[in-house]
């Protein structure tokens, strides 16, 4: 187990810098056995649910035993039991119970995930272009304005469908606020400044 305050999806990749001696040990037994490990959401204190990765790649060995890594998110989970340290480990471990998760959606939810997706993503001058063969619910879930407690919930979500409901209800409340926003950038922009006003016929 490797707490972090962070939420990591499923198929998501992320990058770590490995320094502390207990998880420096976690990644020898890692490459060592081929093993997965588990990153716990930790807000506060142990949230209880995290996800499975699978080390993708080391970018860099220090002399010192420090490591830059590239991770795959796998799997969600919710811990059953917690021990820290493991018994003859520095670092921490446990038993998880893999959560379900049904890729399905409705091709009118997918329809409307997009199409919020994208405003919202062009309102924040987002600069790839979305590619939806290759979208889920997790694809983007970390761009959108998102809290860590909201990105948590979704990730215990079971269905697509419903995570994609979920992301819509977001995008509908965050929309507005940042067109908003938008609108008082322009009229703040205009103080100031000369008007050309067009002569009203009354």
């Amino acid at each position: 187990m490797f707490p972090l305050k962070l939420v990591v999806f499923p198929g998501e990749q992320l990058n770590l810098h490995i320094f502390e001696p207990r998880y420096r040990q976690l990644l020898a037994d890692v490459e060592e056995g081929k093993l997965s490990f588990g990153i716990c959401t930790y807000l506060d204190k142990l949230t209880g649910f995290g996800t499975e990765v699978v080390l993708d790649k080391v970018y860099k060995r220090y002399p010192d035993g420090r490591l830059d890594i590239k991770t795959k998110g796998m799997r969600a989970f919710r811990i059953l039991t917690f021990e820290n340290p493991m018994k003859g480990k520095l670092y921490a471990g446990g038993e998880v119970e893999f959560l379900e998760n049904s890729p399905v959606a409705t091709a009118v939810q997918n329809h409307e995930f997009l199409f919020y997706l994208k405003e919202l993503l062009y309102l924040l001058h987002f600069p790839e272009e979305i590619k939806p063969e290759h979208t889920s619910s997790f694809t983007y879930a970390h761009k959108i304005g998102l809290k860590v407690e909201e990105e948590l919930e979704l990730l215990q979500i079971p269905e697509e469908g419903k995570r994609m409901e979920y992301l819509i209800k977001h995008f509908k409340r965050i929309i507005p606020v940042i067109k908003n926003i938008e609108r008082a950038k322009e009229i703040i922009k205009q103080n100031g400044h000369f008007k050309n006003l067009d002569p009203l016929d009354f």
